[in-house]
């Protein structure tokens, strides 16, 4: 089976910076890969907060992870600065697929690759409720693919 090539910036649709700690590293002198995937939570909550679309402390809708993945290409950590790329690949009637490609210092080829499915449910009963049109909106600029 061939292995597929690292996705490009060009393939994602907004970046954020997603800072390392010392505490990244591991014994073997790189990024856990359980770190990863905090830095992709991290991301993908950022851009929501900013676009207006997750409230932590009032708002009614959460995002419930139901599916997560990662491949890795290459090694990184701190002191490394790494930017997270995203997009989405589906955008359903309450799920979003985020894809995030994390990029090390100015490469131009994804360091790793991760994807999840959110289900975004009523925060109260934690049932699937439809994207609000202003969510739609918002996140359809991130559709790729």
């Amino acid at each position: 089976m061939a292995r597929v090539p690292p996705a490009m910036r060009s393939d994602y649709a907004v970046f954020l910076p997603v800072p390392t700690r010392w505490e990244d590293n591991d014994r073997y002198g790189h990024m856990n890969n359980a770190v990863h995937y905090r830095l992709v939570d991290t991301a993908v909550n950022r851009w929501l907060i900013g676009a207006g679309l997750l409230d932590l402390k009032g708002g009614d809708r959460i995002g419930l992870v139901v599916e997560s993945g990662c491949r890795y290409h290459s090694e990184m950590g701190f002191p490394d600065d790494v930017t997270a790329g995203l997009r989405i690949g589906h955008l359903g009637g309450s799920s979003v697929r985020w894809e995030v490609g994390l990029f090390r210092n100015a490469e131009g080829q994804a360091t790793a690759e991760a994807s999840f499915v959110h289900v975004y449910v009523n925060a109260a009963s934690r049932r699937p409720e439809p994207l609000p049109d202003r969510w739609r909106a918002a996140m359809a600029g991130l559709v790729r693919g």
